[in-house]
């Protein structure tokens, strides 16, 4: 059993401090078969160039608060994976899910409702400085536009881009706070006992994650990891990386076996699918400008 992972907030009361949750459905999750392989040549690296590469201490980063819009009272609060680039323009990755056009949403984006390309997403730094964004990609919009049957993408393939506007790209700074990194992006997949780390900033209490690969999801489109504490409403979209830094994954579930568990979509397999149907063009993972550098 799992439950997406996004907080709904009253438009209204976006300048409170503390993430107000809702009730999250309980869904089941049909059995999936096996998915296809990564598409290695849309796993490649770039850097931010213009601006964003010549700001020394950007405001927006990984782990920056997603607000994205359902309607005039309600939005979806999740948060920023990773930074990307493509085309001259740069992106912030998070889970598709984030940009879910209802309240009561399931697991399967090949049936969920998904905002309009072009939506506005507030992205609020960790001043709490404002700018917009605007929904570029969805895999869930892009599975359904293709009219993908494939049960375990349509479970497991969960990531969606926000494009920053050009006037704030010069705010962008692609490093993980306080973990440094990403190094790279983890294009071969992950075994059990593997470290883990995410940044997760937006519920207060502890920021940093850290935990350990329990079990890959069928062809490695998905990752169960075990944290302490876990993924929590309003974390949905976190990057994770792996021991050496390199990003390898999206948080999108939480498993309801009283595990403590988080479901966290393959982020290579994720950026393959984009790069070949999303219609933007290629995009690529922007590293951090610090190394990476794991607490203890």
């Amino acid at each position: 059993m799992h439950r997406r992972r996004s907080v709904f907030r009253a438009v209204a009361a976006m300048v409170a401090a503390a993430v107000l949750g809702l009730a999250w459905p309980t869904v089941a999750v049909a059995a999936a078969p096996s998915a296809p392989a990564v598409d290695k040549a849309a796993v490649h690296q770039a850097a931010v160039t213009g601006p964003a590469a010549a700001q020394a201490a950007g405001t927006i980063t990984p782990g920056v608060l997603m607000l994205s819009p359902i309607d005039e009272n309600s939005a979806n609060a999740c948060t920023a994976a990773f930074v990307f680039s493509g085309g001259g323009k740069t992106y912030l990755g998070y889970a598709a899910h984030c940009a879910g056009a209802g309240t009561a949403m399931g697991l399967s984006g090949c049936r969920e409702r998904s905002l309009p390309m072009g939506t506005t997403v507030l992205i609020e730094d960790k001043n709490g400085t404002r700018s917009n964004g605007r929904l570029a990609y969805s895999s869930w919009a892009t599975m359904q536009q293709r009219g993908e049957s494939d049960q375990s993408l349509c479970l497991l393939n969960d990531f969606a881009l926000v494009q920053v506007d050009p006037g704030a790209v010069g705010s962008v700074d692609p490093t993980v706070p306080i973990l440094g990194g990403p190094s790279a992006l983890d294009s071969n997949g992950l075994t059990p006992g593997e470290p883990v780390f995410s940044y997760q900033p937006n519920n207060g209490g502890t920021v940093v994650k850290e935990g350990d690969v329990v079990s890959e999801g069928t062809g490695g489109r998905s990752h169960r990891v075990l944290t302490n504490p876990p993924g929590r409403p309003g974390d949905s979209g976190s990057g994770y990386l792996d021991g050496n830094g390199r990003a390898f994954g999206v948080l999108s579930v939480q498993f309801l076996d009283g595990s403590g568990a988080n479901g966290v979509t393959d982020l290579a397999m994720a950026l393959s699918y984009a790069n070949r149907y999303g219609g933007i063009g290629r995009v690529a993972l922007v590293p951090g400008r610090k190394p990476f550098a794991p607490p203890g």
